[in-house]
This record gives structure tokens, sequence and C-alpha cells, in this order.
């Protein structure tokens, strides 16, 4: 029941900072062009300190096993929401983008850091870099059905794939970081967040309540998205040994995360149904104030926890 406590109360100051950005976007203090430019500070930014700080502790065999099970449980949790998306939004490019990736990134590092602790976070940063990866090459074909559109200098210039691959060289090799990078690093992936829920806000901004609450394609890609793919990969993770009980919990809540604000920016720079793209992200996100508790629940009842 704390985890649950400490869950909800997370939740609650993310929908806070969601009504901050929303505010500032209904009273013209951040415009359409200001949230695309703070999506970029996050995405270039925000989001690859995050997972550089994650990985700057001290080695141990203990925590490398651990990294490759969660490399390994990653894949595994991706795949199953990529099969599952397009089996199901097959002819529904935007809906099948949205709900095989998860916002795993901007909300559900936030939430597991609260929940589980920055350790956690060392080994969930595997599944953020494994989305994002899948995001700039399965996700533009599934949005495009262009395989010229993706470019193997957009995967290995990826800034999440880059951070990873620095933060794993920091982990492994025996180098003390100065202070003042530990201290840079620390500060701005504190900032993650405020600032994704607060851009996260602005697409609620854009959308009104009876767009959101009236669309049956929304709620069709937000039941998949926060049931079927966390319902399917908690039972895919529950014969996991307890003993890696917080890499199990730590790829639940990220696997039961909303539609990722993602789905919209890549509808908006190929020009597909931007504005669906936002209902679905926004209806996804509203509901999964709900159905994240829940989820937990469930695991809690399975795992013994």
């Amino acid at each position: 029941m704390e985890l649950i406590a400490i869950l909800l109360k997370q939740i609650v100051i993310m929908f806070i900072l969601m009504l901050i950005g929303l505010l500032l976007f209904k009273f013209k203090k951040i415009t359409k062009d200001g949230s695309k430019e703070l999506g970029n500070v996050l995405i270039y930014v925000i989001m690859p300190c995050v997972v550089i700080n994650a990985y700057m502790t001290e080695f141990s065999m203990e925590r490398f096993r651990g990294l490759a099970l969660s490399f390994g449980l990653s894949a595994l949790a991706l795949a199953l929401a990529m099969v599952i998306s397009q089996l199901i939004f097959k002819k529904h490019p935007i809906e099948n983008f949205g709900t095989a990736f998860s916002n795993a990134g901007f909300m559900g590092i936030p939430l597991v850091q609260a929940v589980l602790g920055t350790e956690a976070v060392f080994y969930v940063s595997a599944f953020v870099a494994l989305l994002n990866l899948l995001q700039w090459t399965y996700g533009v074909f599934v949005i495009t059905k262009d395989k010229k559109q993706i470019s193997a200098r957009k995967i290995l210039t990826n800034p999440v794939l880059i951070s990873m691959v620095v933060g794993i060289v920091l982990f492994v090799l025996p180098v003390e970081v100065p202070a003042v990078f530990t201290g840079t690093f620390s500060l701005i992936a504190g900032m993650n967040a405020p600032i994704a829920m607060i851009s996260l806000g602005t697409y609620l901004a854009q959308t009104t309540a009876r767009q959101m609450f009236t669309d049956k394609t929304a709620y069709a890609s937000t039941l998949v998205r926060l049931i079927v793919i966390p319902a399917v990969t908690l039972l895919v993770l529950t014969p996991i040994p307890a003993q890696y009980m917080t890499l199990k919990l730590a790829i639940l809540i990220v696997a039961a995360t909303p539609v990722g604000s993602n789905v919209a920016i890549f509808a908006q720079i190929h020009n597909k149904n931007y504005t669906q793209a936002v209902k679905s992200v926004c209806l996804s996100t509203v509901c999964s104030i709900v159905t994240i508790p829940l989820l937990m629940a469930a695991a809690g009842y399975l795992w013994g926890i």
C-alpha cells in the first residue's frame, strides 16, 4: 500500500505540473513554437543527462547482470507492445505508433525515481534507449510507410542512444567524474519531470474536453496502451525471480505509462493527423491516474509485495 500511495502522490504532482503548462498555453505565455522548443530541450539536453546521471554509479557485477537482464526484458516488453499494436491498429498508423511506444522517458522515469529510487532509473534507462531507437526506425516506418525515411544517421545521432553509450562507458571504466560535472548532470536531470509535464500540459491545452472524451478511436488506443499491453507485460514479468523485484517493477511502470508525446511530434513532422495524436496522448494521460495504480496493485497481489 505504501508503494501505491507514493505512486498516487507522484501522479498528482505530475498533473499539477500539467495544469501549469495548460494555463501557460491558455494565457499565451507559451506558444505552439515554444512548446516545440521545450520538447527539443527535453530530447537533446534533459533526457541525455537523466540517462548519464543514472549510470554514474559504482560498478559491480550484480548491477552489470541486472543491466543485461534489463535490456533483455525491455526488448521483450517493447516487442510485445509493437506486436499487439500492429495486430489491433494495422490500418491506423497514429494509433499503432502511439500504443506501441509509451511515455517511458518523460513520465515513466520520474515515476520510477519517485517510487523506487535512482537505482531503478539505472535499469529502466535501457528501456528508454531501446524505445527511442525503435521510434526512429520501426516507428517512422509505421507512420510514413516509407523505408527511405529511416536514416542510419538519425539512429546513430539519437541523443538518448549516445547518452546511454557514454553512461555505460562511465559505469564500466574506473573513471572518477569531477564533482562539477556530476552536479551539473544531476541538476539538469532533476528538470525532467517538471519540464516534461509542463510541455504535456501545452498539448492538453490544444484540445477540448469534448473532443478528447468523445473520440472513440482515442478511447481504443487508450484501452490498449493502458490496460491490454501492461496486463500482458505483467504476466510475462511474473516468472522473473523475486531478487530482481526492483527491475520488474521499474519495467512494469514504464510499460504502463500513457501514449508517448512523441507520436504528436512525429505526426507533425510527417504531416499526419496531429490533432488525433494529441487526443490520444491527452486522453491516455488523464486516464493513467487510475490505471497505473490499479496495475501496481495487481502486481503487488501477484508478486507478493
